[in-house]
């Protein structure tokens, strides 16, 4: 079940982040709108509406909650980079996936969203400088975040939940 839930490992950093990573972190941003888009390539509704693992949301649902977590995440940069350790507000994913929009929307608003949402993000990334990438946020739950920090946890978060669908697709002979 743990591969099912986390099918590239958790997102784990320790030392410092090199300007190599960070590189490497952002073309991983700027890449997801086309790997999500492959990812769920040709499915149909029937697909679309499987869970990816027992209890786990459906392949619409991952899509959804991808472009919400972005979305959240470019905001909280934009907080980061011009205020004083802002604290930021947390959301219910799980609530939010669970809305009219996360489960029955049509896919392509949230794909159209994510590529726009990441050229523009990705724009802001490469722009920052070396002191910027130091800024924080206050998240709730977790307490002080890096940019830097949380750019590796958003290149591993758009790489887990497209993992999620092509494990699913592999799984199924899809």
């Amino acid at each position: 079940m743990e591969t099912l839930r986390f099918p590239i490992g958790r997102f784990e950093w320790n030392g410092d982040i090199t300007p190599e990573q960070r590189q490497l972190w952002i073309e991983d941003i700027e890449r997801l709108p086309t790997q999500l888009r492959e990812a769920v390539s040709g499915l149909s509704e029937e697909q679309l509406n499987e869970s990816y693992r027992p209890g786990g949301w459906t392949v619409r649902q991952v899509v959804h909650h991808v472009a919400d977590s972005h979305m959240n995440s470019l905001i909280r940069f934009k907080l980061a980079l011009t205020e004083q350790q802002p604290t930021i507000k947390p959301y219910d994913e799980g609530a939010w996936a669970e809305l009219t929009d996360s489960r029955e929307a049509p896919i392509e608003t949230s794909l159209v969203l994510l590529d726009q949402l990441h050229e523009r993000w990705g724009h802001l990334l490469r722009a920052l400088n070396p002191e910027q990438w130091e800024r924080v946020f206050i998240h709730p739950d977790s307490g002080v975040v890096r940019l830097d920090v949380n750019l590796g946890i958003y290149s591993w978060h758009g790489r887990h939940h497209t993992a999620h669908i092509t494990q699913l697709r592999r799984r199924n002979g899809w």
